[in-house]
């Protein structure tokens, strides 16, 4: 019999599994991806919460030398000079990663001591008086004492236990393309945004050479979150007719391999445990992006390894659940302006948004800029 088994082998999934691991317990991660997935956004640490389970977890001189260094974010004209910049420590935090860089180190710290499944999924799940039966995409059975779902805005785990999707993820009406590019689209140090009402287009240093990323707005929009086709046809539409260098960074997005693209989203729910049951990170109250989403999985994963470790089943997920969800709701608050802050939807919500960037980035603003992008981070204290 498994001790807990784990939908997802991103971020929380490796991190929850490292600590239970530690602990002794017997532990299986699955991932529907035939492997650790690379690339993505960069990811961010920022506020005691967040770098004490880095310490605690022993990771964060490894995370240090992976890390991107920091980038400003500089709002571009259609020529590309710069119109006004905001500093590292709001775009990076206290540290930088890639979030497939992080991926694979928790992964590495882990794989020794866990059991990893990969192209595999949960196909069904049944709680019985002492654990969960499961049924895998692939025919094996196995019995669980716990079953963590830490796969994402689209949770199998969550659809199984909890109910239908649209019964718990928001979508805000805006939508992100992610990919990698040359290098030569990148300039050191910065990541680039250019706007037009309503869409964004930015470009970015990044280990593989640079990202880009599309974000546009579009409430009508509907698609297979896993219909990469489509998604390129969806931003080839979009981003017609758009300046700077959107025409070459479209061509790029027409053969790229990493091609990653969703709406941005929130996940919104009064509850993340049923039974034996639970939801980690994005899975049960996250957000596609803007809600530190990586620095939220880590905290949780220790949050929630702490109480199992402590408690019987029952008792230890509803503990974890009354200490998570008040601390996720606080990130989420930080997310939801996620698509307006990159895409503003009008030419005088836009001329607004740069002047609030000149004014959060000029000396007399800088402390108040970094109070506001490290509160949500320091709002629960760790045993």
């Amino acid at each position: 019999m498994t001790d807990v088994l784990i939908s997802g082998a991103s971020i929380a999934g490796p991190a929850l599994a490292w600590w239970l691991a530690q602990a002794g317990n017997h532990v299986t991660v699955v991932e529907r991806a035939p492997g650790i997935r690379d690339g993505g956004q960069a990811v961010d640490f920022r506020g005691r919460a967040h770098m004490a389970v880095l310490d605690r977890m022993g990771v964060t001189d490894a995370v240090r030398d992976l890390a991107t260094g920091g980038t400003r974010l500089s709002v571009v004209d259609a020529t590309g000079r710069t119109k006004v910049s905001l500093p590292e420590s709001f775009t990076g935090g206290a540290v930088e990663i890639e979030r497939g860089r992080l991926a694979r180190l928790l992964y590495e710290r882990t794989r020794g001591q866990v059991e990893y499944v990969f192209d595999d999924s949960i196909a069904s799940l049944a709680q019985t008086a002492v654990g969960v039966d499961v049924t895998l995409d692939s025919g094996r059975q196995l019995t669980a004492g716990v079953v963590v779902g830490a796969d994402g805005l689209h949770s199998n785990v969550r659809r199984l236990a909890f109910g239908p999707e649209e019964d718990y993820v928001s979508h805000s009406g805006y939508h992100i393309g992610l990919f990698d590019v040359p290098t030569s689209f990148a300039r050191a140090g910065a990541d680039l945004i250019y706007n037009e009402p309503g869409r964004a287009v930015s470009v970015g240093p990044a280990s593989r050479g640079a990202s880009a990323m599309f974000v546009f707005h579009d409430a009508a929009l509907r698609y297979d979150h896993r219909d990469t086709d489509a998604h390129r046809r969806i931003l080839t539409g979009a981003f017609a007719g758009m300046g700077w260098i959107a025409p070459e960074l479209l061509r790029e997005a027409a053969t790229a391999p990493n091609l990653y693209f969703d709406s941005i989203a929130l996940v919104e729910t009064d509850a993340c445990v049923r039974g034996r049951i639970a939801l980690l990170g994005d899975a049960g109250y996250g957000a596609t992006c803007g809600g530190m989403g990586a620095g939220l999985a880590l905290v949780a994963a220790y949050v929630l390894a702490r109480e199992l470790g402590g408690h019987d089943p029952a008792t230890a997920l509803k503990r974890y659940e009354s200490r998570i969800l008040p601390y996720a709701a606080g990130c989420r608050k930080v997310a939801a302006g996620a698509g307006p802050f990159l895409a503003p939807p009008t030419a005088a919500r836009l001329w607004m948004r740069d002047r609030m960037y000149r004014l959060l980035s000029s000396r007399a603003f800088a402390g108040m800029l970094e109070r506001m992008s490290v509160k949500a981070a320091e709002g629960i204290a760790l045993d």
